[in-house]
């Protein structure tokens, strides 16, 4: 018997080493396939993961980015254009004017001939000034709060793509939404709070001027009055040298800015109220450098 298995081994030996090779290499490689096989799982369950986590923030920002529009569009916009409408019409209302032209219409020894021209020489400059203020300040009213979402839908694009990980794109988010978002879009208001006023005076030198040759017993047809607006609104801009009116529209300072909001809202002077503005800051500098452009 051992002998018929010496034989055996003797005949057979290389066949078997060689069979015993091919199943070892075989066995290896299969180890190695396998090994394989369970980093690449790994590495696509990963890859999965992260675009779905990815996916997840994405939508986090989109809904975001929405909500922001939305209260931009719905409360922003609206409440920030009738003030600046009942603020046009506070700083410029001619009643006054009229019921003193009616009252000497009332009783002929009121008014002298020239008090009754220039009565109506004011009304007819503080008219034109109350509707080429409007038309421009509602325009550059809605284009500013325009300008304003874009540049947050821009941060939040950025913040997105620097951070990888999701919790901390999150509270990285959070925290810029808090210190950030709110106090941007309240400056929608500074226009009509502190800018209108400089505003107006600079509009009626500029309808001052235009209108100086414009006779009010001389009849205007719909397209003098719209060519006259133009020449008021080409006047103006040129008074308002190196975009000085952006200055109407946007403080020139975040650190002002917020002193004033705490002396408005307080009553009082309190430094301590103060937020941290270095993120308004940087968000009112983006806004200059788009409306300048």
């Amino acid at each position: 018997m051992l002998a018929s298995a010496r034989g055996f081994w003797a005949r057979h030996r290389r066949k078997i080493l060689l069979s015993l090779g091919v199943a070892g290499a075989g066995y290896a490689a299969y180890r190695l396939y396998e090994t394989h096989r369970r980093q690449l799982v790994r590495v696509e369950q990963r890859a999965l993961e992260e675009r779905a986590a990815e996916e997840i923030i994405k939508n986090q920002l989109q809904t975001h980015f929405e909500n922001v529009q939305k209260i931009s569009d719905t409360t922003t916009l609206p409440f920030a254009m009738h003030y600046l409408r009942s603020r046009i019409m506070e700083e410029l209302d001619i009643s006054h004017l009229t019921e003193k032209l009616m009252h000497g219409k009332g009783e002929s020894s009121a008014l002298t001939p020239k008090e009754k021209y220039d009565t109506w020489e004011k009304i007819k400059i503080l008219s034109f000034t109350r509707t080429v203020s409007s038309i421009w300040a509602m325009t550059l009213l809605s284009l500013y709060v325009r300008v304003q979402v874009t540049i947050l839908g821009r941060h939040l694009y950025l913040d997105f793509a620097r951070v990888t990980d999701g919790a901390q794109l999150q509270e990285g988010s959070d925290t810029f939404s808090k210190n950030g978002h709110k106090d941007f879009l309240a400056t929608a208001d500074y226009l009509a709070t502190y800018g209108i006023n400089a505003l107006i005076t600079q509009m009626q030198r500029a309808a001052t001027e235009i209108l100086k040759e414009k006779q009010l017993k001389d009849p205007m047809s719909i397209n003098q009055v719209l060519e006259t607006i133009l020449q008021i609104l080409n006047q103006f801009m040129g008074l308002c040298e190196d975009n000085s009116w952006i200055n109407y529209l946007i403080p020139e300072n975040a650190n002002m800015y917020a002193q004033l909001m705490v002396v408005s809202s307080s009553g009082f002077d309190d430094s301590s109220l103060l937020k941290d503005v270095r993120k308004l800051d940087q968000l009112m500098s983006e806004t200059r450098i788009v409306l300048s452009r």
